[in-house]
C-alpha cells in the first residue's frame, strides 16, 4: 500500500511537470500569436493548445506514463485526442470568460484556465482513460 501511494504520487509529480512544460510551450505560442501576430486572443489559444497538447502527449507517453514501449500508440493518440478535444473546449470557454467577464489580462487568465484544467481534468483522465 505505502509503495503504492508513492508510486502515484511521483506519477502525479511527474505529470504535473510534463503539464509546466506543455503549458510554457502553449504560453509562448499564445503570446507570439497575440503580440507578434496580431491574433485574438482566443484563437491564439488554440493554436497554443495544439502546440502544448503535442508536447504534453509525447512526454506523458514517454516520460510520466511509462507507455512508449507499448504497441498502440494509435490507440492511445485517438483517446489522448479526444481527452485533448474536451480540454480545448472547456479550456477556450473558461480562458474567454475569465478574461471577458472577470476582466483579467488573457495572459494571467490562461496561467489561471491552465493549472485548474491540469489538475482536475488533465491528470486524470490521462491517468486512468489514455495511459491505462
Amino acid at each position: 500500500m505505502h509503495t503504492l501511494i508513492i508510486k502515484d504520487g511521483l506519477i502525479f509529480l511527474k505529470s504535473q511537470t510534463a503539464s509546466l512544460i506543455a503549458s510554457l510551450v502553449d504560453f509562448a505560442c499564445t503570446i507570439v500569436c497575440v503580440e507578434v501576430l496580431g491574433v485574438w486572443y482566443g484563437h491564439a489559444g488554440i493554436v497554443g493548445n495544439i502546440v502544448g497538447a503535442i508536447t504534453n502527449f509525447v512526454i506523458g507517453r514517454q516520460w510520466v506514463f511509462l507507455s512508449s514501449g507499448t504497441n498502440n500508440l494509435r490507440q492511445q493518440a485517438l483517446r489522448y485526442a479526444i481527452v485533448w478535444a474536451g480540454y480545448v473546449a472547456l479550456g477556450f470557454l473558461l480562458f474567454v470568460a475569465v478574461t471577458d467577464y472577470i476582466n483579467i489580462n488573457y495572459r494571467i487568465a490562461k496561467v489561471l484556465v491552465a493549472i485548474f484544467l491540469s489538475v482536475t481534468y488533465n491528470y486524470v483522465l490521462q491517468k486512468k482513460y489514455v495511459f491505462k
